[in-house]
């Protein structure tokens, strides 16, 4: 892991780094073949300042179609660093805040403590530790002065749109991608809001063994301080290596995750980062993070369902006025192509069994692209967007690009078919 850095939090200091990886890389990305050198600026610049920055990498380093196809390789080798390797905070400023939050002395709080991270990430790190009662336990520890260096980003939103389309495809709606960060980051600072997601997370899957969701210790939580149960499992890389007969299990528990709390419970998880999953030899998945959640509303709900089940039942005119009722569209060329997306999205459905590729994903992302050039058109038929959209476009891209690294035929409209019927909805 790399040496311990503080996080530069002042305003006009992430402002000239920002502004300086932006230009690396854009000038890199135009006379290299390779990317190679702006990959590694961009890895350490967004890795040191992490916040909103070190997001903005997370994504590029993973979901396939933001980084042009020439640089993808280059880029995805450098920044997968920020996925699980960013820089570490000092250790004393790490017992500061697990005391000042918890109230009492670290050594008073664990039987054990591991004064080095074992993950770190844009916001927080994670420790190894033993509570008095014997139970491992993980803690997750936000930065020192993170708070300070995400309204430092959000007050220099314009040069972080600039970098978004630095590091992106030339067509990437950098305002809409900013914006759906900006306003989601301040709840991933609350601790104890995700601690109660994270729990309510854990009950929605009953009956569904293979998915696992750590129990949260809530004598040990605050609001900087998250306490779960010790999970440990295979990297999405080294599950991609497995026998396909058990990634494609993966994609099933994956699946049935996502969809059921979208499709039954109007619940979802929007953050697919590819280090929130722990693959089980046996099949099982272990979920992680739950700091980007939010409720679908009734209408994005019902017409959801309505899509879903129709494409289930191969009723093509059913999912074409389900889709229209979704976007509230008005027809035209918005239309057209918002069809066509939630088609291309509803693939998995319509032609279970189906192999999700990274190509397949790549088109997904460049035609989202080419929703948002029309959305930021005048045009009157092109309706409002509902806030959620830009949240579940990152879900379906995000969660579709670690699907495509697992490689495998799954039939997806199988799993839909039983957690409906089990929900008894038709």
């Amino acid at each position: 892991m790399d040496e311990v850095k503080r996080i530069p939090v002042g305003r006009l200091r992430r402002l000239a780094r920002l502004a300086r990886v932006g230009t690396r890389t854009g000038t890199s990305l135009l006379f290299s073949t390779d990317g190679d050198g702006a990959a590694q600026q961009a890895a350490a610049v967004l890795g040191s300042m992490r916040g909103l920055a070190a997001k903005l990498g997370q994504m590029a380093s993973y979901v396939d179609g933001l980084v042009p196809e020439t640089q993808r390789a280059a880029f995805e080798e450098a920044l997968k660093k920020l996925r699980s390797e960013a820089p570490q905070s000092p250790p004393d400023a790490i017992r500061s805040v697990v005391e000042e939050d918890l109230g009492n002395s670290l050594d008073q709080l664990f039987a054990q403590w591991s004064p080095s991270p074992f993950a770190s990430a844009s916001i927080g790190q994670v420790h190894h530790a033993v509570l008095p009662d014997g139970q491992e336990v993980a803690v997750k520890v936000q930065h020192p002065g993170i708070d300070a260096a995400v309204e430092a980003d959000l007050h220099n939103g314009g040069t972080l749109k600039q970098l978004a389309k630095a590091l992106a495809s030339d067509d990437l709606n950098a305002d809409a991608l900013f914006d759906e960060v900006a306003t989601r980051f301040r709840e991933e600072l609350d601790y104890r809001l995700e601690a109660t997601r994270q729990t309510r997370f854990a009950k929605l899957y009953p009956d569904e063994p293979r998915i696992v969701v750590p129990r949260v210790i809530d004598t040990h939580s605050a609001r900087r301080v998250l306490t779960s149960e010790l999970a440990a499992g295979m990297s999405l890389e080294e599950a991609a290596a497995q026998p396909e007969a058990t990634r494609r299990t993966y994609c099933e528990v994956l699946w049935h995750f996502a969809f059921k709390a979208i499709l039954v419970d109007g619940l979802f998880n929007a953050d697919p980062h590819p280090g929130n999953y722990l693959f089980h030899q046996d099949g099982r998945v272990t979920f992680l993070d739950f700091g980007c959640v939010q409720e679908l509303g009734h209408h994005s709900l019902a017409h959801s369902r309505a899509a879903h089940l129709a494409a289930l039942h191969q009723d093509r005119q059913g999912f074409e006025r389900a889709v229209v009722r979704l976007g509230n569209t008005q027809g035209g060329a918005y239309e057209e192509a918002f069809r066509s997306y939630l088609h291309r999205c509803m693939r998995p459905i319509f032609s279970s069994p189906f192999r999700i590729t990274r190509d397949f994903v790549s088109g997904l992302v460049q035609e989202i692209f080419g929703l948002n050039k029309l959305a930021l058109t005048r045009d009157s038929q092109i309706p409002a967007v509902p806030e959620s959209t830009v949240l579940l476009n990152r879900l379906q891209f995000g969660f579709m690009s670690v699907l495509a690294r697992l490689n495998t035929e799954v039939d997806y409209a199988m799993i839909e078919r039983a957690f409906f019927e089990r929900a008894q909805i038709t």
